[in-house]
């Protein structure tokens, strides 16, 4: 057996069975404070006979040989071979019942230290520290020992001193020679110990040593290493600012560093200065773009319309559409058919700094619906997810300008910038939106000021689907059914929101069609919380068959690549390239005419890339400015600070008139989750009763339709094929008259 200081002691002893068999020979082992028996040492393999914790037992000794250990109502009556041995025993039992004692209450430091130790590279160092530590208590115990049955001893040999009858010397020298044994079987783990604990600090000492020597070397390469890129980085700025033949509009300084690769190949050209290079999707055909200089192209009064031919002379700049592009904002009228528009706030309260642990809420719902999780509303935003719906519409211009384009790749390169400007108010929106109860709406009658009125109504709970129509007097109507997939995964949250958004024109009946990409939360758990869009969107016009293909580029952090890359080809019918789209989906998108395509040198994917040679790239879109203190008000945009205000005549079930999260808007937090919870039983009410109607109805062999909604249907799509929810009419007649006494009672 091992010695008894040592972490692992092993033996044989004899342990009371019962009356018919009495003590039996049996194999124990003590190990991490537990002694635990086997009849065979073979068995450790596969059987174990019984196991006693050693941290909340009881040590006893009933004469030179035995051994009880008591736990509550376990008991072992153990036998050694000789006294010698039933001290060896005794001494590594007391040792381990300490040790055990201190590893329980300390049992959240130890985990804490054994968590990194096999998770990094630290083990090494890590190791050898919790192994002398653990020598260190050793001896530390030992110590106790040693003056326990150093006081024990003394007190002997004073009874044997002051012994006057010759008949009890024999009783008391046996028990002092019992105590010496005892104290020097301790010493003799106390100096093993110590032994142990010199040999592994000498033999670590030298590897500490060299670890910190190689940290510091590290430490000086990694200084010099920054203050190298810090130095180039300062160069290239220079050199940038300086170069003479940059223009303002140009590409990057990544893009143009790009553009010195092909120069150096040969194809170096009076455009060489004006080059932009757009890397390849993956999933599309590879191209590289190549803006001509467009000193070499003569201007006319021609309109854009007819752009799509290839035809320089007609990327007009002063009457295009493109152009009018940059020539509106938010805060500008543009209809001289409307009216003036209405006053509306710029601010709500500040958003209170309540602080909450979301792991305590997060770690059980690792791989559950996001819907399904009982959040508090200290990690929503005062809006509901119909109202995250219409702030779709905040870039409506852009399908106002759409309209009068005559050429339909041209109104192609409008309405993708559209269906990528939705995710400009994402950068920074990190909050969760309230997720509707059945029947809820919202509407948004913008009719008399920017010429669309808008209705969303959520029509299905689990899954959480909601429905959206948007009338404009602009000529176009947008229509879609969103339904919101959700996973967390640990470390990030991914929404996917599933179904087809509808765009048809009113003059060209032209039908677009696409759906949206995937959104990733990350950080959930520790860091600052950022958002990414991540996928590709096909924009399809079935009625000329071009097709816009979108690439949002994830975001990584060895990459090149500006953030929030998007990318895209606006081609028509026959596959022939138009209009190359570029930017990012949180500033700005772009547009730029292609003149003429050839076949390039092939990619290290294996894929031909395409070089375009465009003009130079037109804005189509970009963000406008967050109001001041948006920081403090959950970076609403402008319009986003107007979808919660109070207005009238609006329907009972619209969001607006929602009690929690009019109190959360208000600051009043503790009294919103309280009305949240109702809320939500209200309508857990309901289901369950709809629920039993179903069953009845069953029973009965009665049809039961389920939950109908107010002022969608359910229609077979013709172009796509799908079951989707479409406005049947009905809202804004009701809202005219006041009438709503179709709406359900759900607030």
């Amino acid at each position: 057996p091992a010695t008894p200081g040592s972490d692992t002691y092993k033996g044989w002893l004899f342990k009371w069975t019962n009356y018919l068999k009495g003590y039996q020979r049996r194999w124990f082992v003590l190990s991490n404070g537990l002694l635990s028996y086997y009849r065979t040492q073979a068995e450790m393999a596969h059987t174990c006979r019984g196991t006693i914790n050693l941290s909340t037992a009881h040590i006893d000794t009933e004469d030179s040989c035995n051994i009880v250990l008591s736990n509550g109502g376990r008991t072992y009556h153990l036998k050694a071979n000789s006294e010698v041995e039933r001290q060896r025993w005794v001494t590594a039992l007391e040792l381990a019942k300490a040790k055990a004692i201190r590893m329980r209450n300390n049992q959240s430091d130890d985990s804490g230290d054994e968590e990194p130790a096999s998770q990094s590279d630290k083990s090494e160092l890590h190791g050898p520290l919790k192994t002398l530590s653990s020598k260190l208590e050793d001896l530390s115990t030992c110590n106790e020992l040693i003056a326990k049955h150093g006081a024990a001893l003394q007190r002997s040999l004073s009874e044997l001193e002051n012994l006057r009858l010759p008949a009890d010397s024999g009783e008391k020298i046996k028990a002092v020679n019992e105590r010496a044994t005892l104290f020097r079987i301790t010493s003799n783990a106390m100096i093993n110990a110590c032994r142990d604990f010199l040999d592994l600090a000498e033999s670590h000492s030298r590897k500490w040593q060299r670890l910190l020597q190689h940290e510091r070397e590290q430490r000086i390469r990694l200084e010099e290493t920054i203050e190298q890129l810090a130095k180039q980085h300062n160069s290239l700025e220079r050199a940038c600012r300086g170069a003479p033949g940059l223009a303002a509009g140009s590409a990057s300084a990544a893009s143009t560093a790009k553009g010195s690769v092909q120069s150096a190949k040969g194809e170096a050209s009076d455009e060489d200065e004006e080059t932009e290079y757009f890397d390849a999707m993956e999933d599309a055909p590879a191209f590289i773009t190549v803006t001509a200089d467009p000193k070499h192209h003569r201007r006319s009064g021609s309109n854009l319309s007819g752009a799509s031919e290839g035809h320089p002379e007609d990327w007009n700049l002063e009457d295009s559409v493109f152009e009018s592009s940059n020539q509106s904002s938010y805060n500008e009228s543009t209809g001289k058919d409307l009216l003036p528009r209405k006053r509306r706030r710029t601010r709500i309260p500040d958003k209170p700094n309540y602080s909450l642990n979301l792991w305590s809420i997060m770690k059980n719902c690792i791989g559950k619906e996001l819907s399904k999780i009982p959040m508090p509303v200290n990690f929503n935003e005062p809006l509901s997810m119909l109202q995250r719906l219409t702030e779709d519409l905040e870039y409506h211009e852009l399908l106002d300008k759409a309209v009068k384009c005559e050429s339909s790749t041209e109104q192609m390169c409008f309405v993708a910038a559209f269906s990528v400007s939705s995710y400009s108010t994402t950068v920074h929106r990190t909050a969760k939106p309230f997720n509707p109860l059945l029947g809820e709406t919202f509407e948004l009658d913008r009719l008399e000021e920017l010429g669309f009125r808008s209705l969303c109504e959520q029509v299905s709970h689990h899954p959480p689907a909601a429905a959206h129509h948007v009338y404009s007097r602009r000529g176009w109507t947008l229509w879609q059914e969103i339904t919101i997939a959700s996973k967390f995964r640990g470390k990030y949250l991914s929404i996917m929101p599933l179904g087809a958004i509808h765009l048809e024109f009113h003059s060209s009946g032209n039908h677009y069609v696409w759906r949206k990409v995937t959104s990733t939360v990350h950080n959930i758990i520790v860091g600052k919380l950022w958002i990414d869009q991540s996928g590709e969107i096909e924009i399809v016009n079935h009625k000329s068959k071009d097709k816009c293909q979108l690439k949002f580029t994830p975001y990584s952090y060895f990459s090149r690549d500006v953030p929030r890359k998007v990318t895209g080809v606006v081609s028509d019918a026959d596959g022939k390239a138009h209009y190359v789209m570029s930017g990012t989906w949180d500033e700005k998108m772009e547009c730029s005419k292609i003149l003429h395509s050839s076949h390039g040198s092939t990619s290290t994917e294996g894929k031909q890339k395409t070089v375009y040679q465009t003009l130079s790239p037109k804005v189509l879109w970009r963000k406008y400015p967050l109001p001041e203190n948006a920081e403090n008000m959950y970076f609403f945009s402008e319009l986003a600070l107007t979808l919660n205000e109070p207005e009238e005549r609006v329907a009972p079930t619209d969001s607006r008139l929602r009690p929690d999260q009019r109190l959360m808007e208000s600051g009043r937090w503790d009294e919103a989750n309280v009305e949240k919870q109702r809320l939500e039983e209200k309508q857990r009410a309901v289901r369950r009763r709809r629920e039993a109607e179903a069953v009845e109805a069953l029973e009965e062999g009665k049809d039961y339709e389920g939950y109908i909604p107010l002022w969608f249907e359910r229609k077979v799509d013709a172009v796509t094929g799908e079951l989707v929810c479409v406005y049947k009419g009905g809202y804004w007649e009701a809202k005219d008259k006041q009438d709503w006494s179709v709406c359900p009672d759900i607030f």
